[in-house]
């Protein structure tokens, strides 16, 4: 679990970094990346409450 929060952790940094570029400086191509980057972050989050759930049943 430790990596799967680590993956996160990252790809909502990636997500932030092109957001704050689309905001900011109305770079088209970031804001695409970042819609991406937020599909990947649901997933990941939705593995993640998997993986606790679980965690918490042990």
């Amino acid at each position: 679990m430790k990596e799967l929060i680590e993956k996160i952790q990252e790809t909502y940094a990636a997500f932030a970094a092109d957001a704050t570029a689309q905001v900011e400086k109305g770079n088209k191509a970031a804001g695409t990346r970042a819609r991406k980057a937020s599909l990947q972050i649901e997933k990941m989050m939705k593995q993640f409450r998997k993986d606790s759930v679980e965690a918490s049943k042990n």
